[in-house]
């Protein structure tokens, strides 16, 4: 097993109150218990209105709280319902996840996702930016092609490569069961890096993270592919029991 530093991701989208608290001291724990057992990084994405509750409670070098998603305003405005990031850094967000294909099929451009980026980084925010095709688009054999056009209309050079973490997350394996072959998974880990290394003219290898349907069972299929940095991890990162199984797991 290699040292490489691995990311664990928590996703908890529309879920959780101040009880779910219990579930973030769980996985503390066994942080705690295991710092020396395995390189390792958690972050748990978590509700707005939970983030500066639960950065109150959590008194943890192990564990980093991140938000779902922002408004692309910078500044305070006339946006009802809308919280930008500024705010979420205020409430104690250190990540952010920008680009979900749930928040892409709501409307989200690769323009629109751009402008997000940027007021993050004004932020100091670290961000989680998810790319990923469809099913038709991948019977099509567009996966490359699509993955391109994200990360070239959402990125620019400026940007620091160090505060971003990319996630590729396949739409139609998110909540289905249905993951990639290891050579497709491996394959296309490798072109986005190779692409993001051309966009940000460096050297430097850019962490890739996978996210679709992991959980405790297929977590070891997924650990015989080196070039992944980490999973973002969703309905399973709701359960203390099933994410900490699919760390546990990945480093059997």
């Amino acid at each position: 097993m290699t040292n490489k530093l691995k990311y664990f991701i928590g996703n908890w989208k529309m879920f959780g109150d101040f009880g779910s608290f219990k579930i973030v001291s769980k996985i503390n724990q066994y942080s705690y218990k295991h710092q020396k057992s395995n390189k390792k990084k958690i972050i748990l994405c978590v509700p707005n209105t939970l983030i500066h509750y639960f950065k109150k409670k959590l008194k943890s070098e192990f564990i980093s709280l991140g938000a779902q998603n922002c408004h692309h305003h910078d500044g305070y405005g006339a946006f009802t319902g809308s919280v930008n990031a500024s705010m979420l850094k205020k409430m104690g967000a250190k990540f952010i996840i920008l680009g979900h294909s749930e928040n892409r099929t709501e409307g989200e451009t690769n323009q629109l996702i751009k402008k997000k980026i940027i007021s993050a980084l004004n932020q100091k925010l670290n961000i989680i930016f998810c790319i990923g095709e469809t099913y038709t688009e991948k019977k099509e054999g567009k996966t490359f092609s699509i993955l391109k056009k994200q990360l070239k209309n959402s990125l620019e050079r400026k940007f620091k490569m160090n505060k971003i973490i990319f996630a590729y997350e396949p739409v139609w394996s998110i909540g289905t069961n249905k993951i990639p072959s290891i050579d497709e998974l491996r394959n296309t880990i490798k072109f986005i890096k190779s692409e993001c290394k051309k966009i940000f003219k460096t050297k430097k290898i850019p962490r890739v993270l996978y996210g679709g349907s992991v959980n405790r069972k297929n977590i070891q299929l997924f650990s015989t592919i080196y070039e992944i940095d980490g999973f973002l991890i969703g309905g399973a990162s709701q359960s203390s029991k099933k994410f900490i199984d699919i760390i546990k797991n990945y480093y059997k």
